[in-house]
């Protein structure tokens, strides 16, 4: 009677432990926000060689958001086939060069983000000029809304030149996961190194 009831539970837990993980790995994807991103590169575009990951603005480099984003950074660098150098080492081929930003707001009545993609160009920059839009629309009562942004320049060491430059922009509610700054900063930097060097040019939506 024992065997037979603990058998019984055994094939239970079997069928249900496949169940119970999909339902987990559902509830991992819906919590994560899509990515936009849009890239900009010429014709010749280098897949390997040492990179220095370095920030845009020195004043950032200790703090612990860009040490979150540069370890994204690096390990999304490092599966396309770089070889990526410890923070602070010199004598890289390469330069790449993060920036970020965070943005909490709350939407407009028509549920519009009043913000726009910060992919206008800068000096040195690929897509100079270039402004994307992207509104969220939130049903019922309006909740503040967080815009985590990252901007990677892949430069050469020798003559400070881009061969490489991608944006990337998620938004989700505050409070939840896909709003922290961990989950975020993972989901950028893959986003953002997905089938590179990318289309340039082209915003895509990576989820």
């Amino acid at each position: 009677m024992t065997a037979f009831g603990n058998a019984g539970i055994g094939k239970r837990g079997a069928l249900l432990a496949p169940a119970l993980l999909a339902l987990g790995l559902a509830g991992c994807t819906t919590a994560i926000a899509p990515v936009d991103v849009t890239r900009f590169h010429g014709a010749e575009v280098a897949r390997q060689g040492s990179v220095m990951i370095v920030p845009a603005n020195q004043a950032e480099a200790n703090s612990l958001e860009f040490r979150t984003q540069a370890n994204a950074v690096s390990a999304a660098l490092s599966r396309i086939g770089f070889n990526v150098l410890d923070y602070g080492a010199t004598g890289g081929a390469y330069e790449a060069v993060v920036e970020i930003s965070r943005e909490t707001y709350a939407p407009t009545a028509q549920g519009r983000s009043p913000v726009s993609v910060g992919v206008g160009g800068s000096t040195g920059s690929f897509g100079s000029g270039l402004g994307v839009g992207i509104g969220i629309n939130l049903s019922g009562k309006p909740k503040p809304v967080v815009a985590t942004r990252l901007r990677v320049q892949l430069r050469r060491t020798a003559d400070q030149s881009a061969i490489w430059e991608g944006r990337a922009e998620t938004q989700a509610r505050e409070g939840t996961p896909a709003a922290q700054p961990g989950i975020a900063a993972g989901k950028l930097a893959d986003a953002l190194f997905k089938d590179f060097p990318g289309q340039s040019g082209v915003t895509i939506t990576v989820r």
